[in-house]
């Protein structure tokens, strides 16, 4: 590896400082209910955690991808490394720790798509300031990073704020939401990316509708994000921007559902490309775009297996 700063050296263009989860996965014909137990037809272990999804997705659409991160020193962790290799991600900076297992979900999916989940986040939580500061050469180099919060609120904001000092666009995914989100994250993304039940949990709003989601997008921009974006599944999704306040509702195609699972973050790592590609792109056409790759994502099973390669998409795409 050419030594940091060197100029033969070609740096990330999007940087993930996030998750890595292994998913265990049992698909039902129904989900179950409190205290009962029920009979599943399938089970598989995946690779899934929303930073690595997201920086996964990103690589498979052609991004030069580095992934930030910590694992487990246990088999889950070791196949996790070998998982993004596989992927062509960076894993300069993904680090190993004996403090903690990898993070796990638990996902149960039923017969019309639709999951539960149960997240420990285990090594996820000991990604720390040191470990963002011998990354800090690709982070201040990248042209996008994404951040979540499977990892500790306070080095997602770090890493922003890295990031952000620089002058590399910030992608937040503010997922799991917490309604009591530090007021910095707003102020820190330069595009501020949820779903309807995370904008209801950050604004105290129901959002069931566009119209809905427009009001809500609104507050998350009064509170300092230049764009504010509420993805809504099989509608779409809709934008609001300090340059264009009026909500946009960009509609997505109709599809049947195999699996929604990591359906919201392959949007993400899909904008977060053509952020870093197409920087000149009207956002409603990236937008447009990445609603595309999401909903091919969810005609699969699986997270990560779900989402499409390049060579897998149309031209018109890229």
């Amino acid at each position: 590896m050419a030594a940091s700063g060197e100029p033969g050296r070609r740096w990330p263009a999007v940087v993930v400082v996030g998750s890595c989860m292994t998913d265990l996965v049992s698909l039902t014909s129904r989900l179950p209910k409190t205290g009962e137990t029920i009979h599943g037809h399938k089970f598989f272990i995946g690779f899934g955690g929303k930073g690595a999804n997201q920086c996964v997705q990103a690589a498979r659409l052609g991004a030069k991808t580095s992934m930030v991160c910590k694992v487990g020193k246990d088999s889950f962790g070791n196949d996790y490394i070998e998982n993004l290799k596989q992927n062509g991600i960076s894993t300069e900076f993904t680090y190993q720790t004996q403090d903690a297992a990898t993070g796990t979900a638990s996902i149960i999916v039923d017969d019309e798509g639709q999951n539960i989940i149960v997240i420990v986040a285990g090594a996820n939580l000991f990604l720390n300031t040191e470990d963002l500061r011998k990354a800090a050469s690709v982070i201040s180099r990248a042209k996008v990073m994404i951040c979540q919060l499977e990892i500790t609120p306070a080095t997602s904001l770090e890493a922003l704020t890295m990031a952000r000092s620089n002058g590399v666009r910030t992608l937040f995914n503010p997922a799991p939401a917490a309604a009591d989100l530090d007021p910095q994250f707003y102020a820190l993304s330069d595009v501020f990316c949820c779903n309807e039940s995370e904008a209801e949990i950050l604004t105290g709003l129901t959002v069931g509708s566009a119209a809905e989601a427009g009001q809500a997008a609104s507050v998350l921009l009064e509170r300092g994000c230049p764009v504010a974006i509420i993805t809504l599944g099989a509608g779409g999704c809709v934008v609001l921007s300090q340059k264009e306040p009026v909500p946009k509702h960009i509609p997505t195609e109709r599809v049947k559902a195999v699996d929604t699972t990591g359906a919201g973050d392959s949007f993400v790592g899909a904008l977060a490309f053509y952020l870093a590609y197409y920087p000149d792109m009207p956002l409603e056409e990236m937008l447009r775009r990445a609603n595309c790759i999401a909903a091919v994502s969810v005609q699969a099973a699986g997270t990560q297996s779900s989402y499409p390669h390049k060579k897998d998409l149309p031209l018109t795409l890229f």
